[in-house]
């Protein structure tokens, strides 16, 4: 391990938490959105009753839709009971399968169609989103997750910690949102200005444009005296972004409205599980990650231009949100729309009214999340069935037609517009190589990556792609990638370097410690944790120590997350501090004990030690919580028969 590093790390592993993330500056005040209601009615009455505004509610008879009047639901032996008391408070009564029973009373509420989820205190501080919710439409109960069976000894079961409220959502529920997660108690002692997303969760805090206001002679303060310029085009869709994307936040608090995504965020690319080869969404991806695919995007189209900021509804009903500009009048906000008519049979092929004539169905195909949430795909893109054999992934025409097949899809697009320039390369093509076989696709993936014309979040998955190919032909070629304008390209790139050669590996990107995107200097950290470097100029230094801090900062904020004491004992073993990587693996299966090669690595960091007897039991606690798996099972048994092997990796 290189001194410099060494020195720079040892010490916060071993603490796990103990060293102080870097200054941040201290917000504003916020004064709450009554403050701003006065002054503001027309938006304040926009605002009023939005989604927005219903985020997050306190449990009052007004906000409380569910029915609470003694009544039941059961699903894989866990029974709830939901009832109202004489003063008027709810309460969950929860029967677990194992027989344990407890009532707890229900905190606050959160959403308000098509479904409303209620949160429940299961400790001081600590909420728990409960896994059965009111069907708004319906107007039943009904489970999230009809196929899991879970126990309470289950991370993902309701009380687990992938449901805890205050670590894993709140913040976009809320205004002025902060954790407070204290790693030494395990407990919360969160606070917020307001629950529910108010006037400055957007805007950013509001006491320099109050006092402004109540100082008339004073000049008129920049952007109005907030945080945000939600004028400037860009600035207004990161600000959506921040909440409506699926992202690792940096902070466990909201950040201040107006800083920069990147700085706040690193944005999930186009990977397995999350979106298809092609870019459509799977998973719950949110917008954002779909928008900067979007010719819309490109054409500096805005969350606003298609839905009303205040009530966030959409401006118009059915296709005339799309025919403000997609009609032979086109918008002279955007001069490169083609002058065409759209809403027409002979675009669409369908017969006026129906579903099929609706332009979402073809260019915004949807999934259900949470049960009875149907979400629109916001690439916008134009239907490709024609390469569905290639990809992998549907296509809107035969997810109605479900009869059909895509080739017959392909050949009725074909002849319905037989001079399309829509049916050429796609880059879903080329991802979709490189998921199938990096190595053999890197030389395209170093070619989408470099190709401009292609949206940021696709060039950035190629060249995380090309990092998993091991290919270190492609390195060079992808190196100007580091100087981008984009920051998710620079960090991706930063990735893709990992592929060289160590000393050119430092050498390419030292420069970038200090690069001005906070997601930037985190990937160039990670990137040299390992590199053989015994000494830095004085001020290289200083930028490694400062990237550093950025990293351990980002994990600060996250350290009741189990996913985060994996990434801290990825880096003690990368440092060989197998002390520290005991210590964050051990934290981790007290998180969640199912996260099985937690449990494997504990036992060979004790293996590999001499101490069989820990290594023993240890894996009996691992077999005891997953007594159903049966490689740890195996591996306890040959644990047991001999004096285990080296189990570490080369070169401790």
């Amino acid at each position: 391990m290189p001194l410099l590093l060494r020195a720079l790390l040892a010490a916060p592993l071993l603490a796990l938490g103990a060293w102080a993330a870097p200054a941040l500056a201290q917000h504003p005040d916020y004064v709450g959105s009554e403050t701003c209601i006065g002054c503001h009615t027309e938006a304040a009455e926009a605002w009023e009753g939005s989604h927005h505004d219903l985020a997050w509610t306190p449990a009052t008879p007004e906000n409380v839709l569910g029915d609470f009047n003694d009544t039941a639901f059961s699903h894989d032996g866990m029974t709830a009971r939901f009832r109202t008391g004489a003063d008027g408070s709810y309460s969950i009564e929860v029967t677990e399968a194992d027989g344990s029973r407890r009532s707890y009373a229900v905190h606050s509420v959160v959403g308000v169609e098509p479904l409303q989820q209620y949160l429940l205190q299961t400790e001081p501080g600590r909420l728990q989103s409960f896994d059965v919710v009111w069907d708004t439409e319906k107007r039943e109960w009904f489970h999230l997750y009809p196929d899991q069976h879970l126990t309470p000894a289950d991370g993902l079961h309701w009380t687990g910690p992938y449901k805890t409220w205050n670590g894993r959502c709140a913040v976009c529920h809320a205004t002025d949102f902060e954790a407070n997660y204290d790693i030494t108690t395990r407990s919360y002692a969160s606070t917020q200005t307001e629950i529910g997303v108010g006037c400055e969760a957007c805007h950013g805090p509001g006491a320099d444009h109050l006092a402004w206001a109540e100082t008339p002679e004073s000049p008129y303060p920049a952007i109005g005296g907030f945080s945000a310029d939600l004028s400037d085009p860009e600035t207004l869709i990161q600000q959506c972004a921040g909440c409506h994307s699926r992202r690792e936040a940096y902070l466990d608090s909201s950040p201040l409205p107006g800083t920069p995504y990147h700085d706040s965020y690193n944005l999930s690319q186009l990977r397995p599980g999350l979106y298809e080869a092609d870019g459509q969404i799977i998973d719950e991806v949110y917008v954002y990650g779909s928008f900067l695919q979007s010719k819309m995007y490109a054409k500096g189209v805005t969350c606003t231009n298609c839905h009303e900021p205040h009530t966030a509804e959409l401006r118009a009903e059915g296709n005339a949100v799309c025919t403000q500009c997609h009609s032979p009048a086109a918008n002279p906000a955007f001069p490169t729309l083609r002058e065409a008519e759209y809403d027409t049979p002979e675009h669409h092929h369908h017969a006026p009214g129906s579903e099929g004539a609706q332009c979402k169905s073809c260019h915004m195909t949807e999934r259900v999340y949470m049960g009875n949430d149907w979400r629109a795909d916001h690439s916008f893109r134009v239907p490709r069935p024609d390469l569905a054999a290639e990809t992998g992934a549907p296509d809107a025409c035969t997810t109605c037609h479900d009869g059909e097949s895509p080739d017959w899809a392909a050949r009725q697009i074909a002849d319905w517009f037989p001079e399309s320039d829509h049916r050429g390369p796609h880059y879903g093509q080329v991802l979709a190589a490189g998921r199938m076989n990096a190595s053999l696709a890197a030389p395209d993936l170093a070619e989408l990556a470099l190709d401009d014309a292609e949206p940021g979040i696709v060039r950035a998955t190629a060249l995380w792609l090309l990092e998993q190919s091991g290919e270190a032909a492609q390195v060079a070629t992808v190196a100007p990638l580091l100087e981008d304008p984009d920051p998710m390209i620079r960090a991706a790139a930063v990735g893709a370097q990992r592929l060289a050669p160590p000393q050119e590996r430092v050498l390419s990107l030292v420069d970038l410690l200090d690069d001005p995107a906070r997601n930037v200097r985190i990937a160039t950290a990670r990137a040299l944790l390992d590199a053989p470097i015994a000494r830095l100029p004085g001020p290289i230094a200083e930028d490694m120590r400062n990237a550093m801090g950025d990293w351990q900062g980002s994990m600060q904020g996250r350290l009741d997350f189990p996913e985060t004491h994996l990434q801290m004992a990825g880096m003690a073993l990368t440092m060989r501090n197998f002390a520290a990587a005991e210590s964050a693996f051990r934290e981790v299966v007290t998180l969640d004990a199912q996260m099985v090669d937690a449990w494997v690595m504990l036992a060979r960091i004790a293996a590999a030690s001499g101490d069989m007897e820990k290594a023993t039991s240890t894996l009996e606690e691992a077999v005891a919580a997953n007594p159903e798996d049966l490689a740890l099972a195996s591996f306890l048994t040959e644990l047991r028969g001999e004096a285990y092997p080296d189990l570490l990796p080369p070169g401790r």
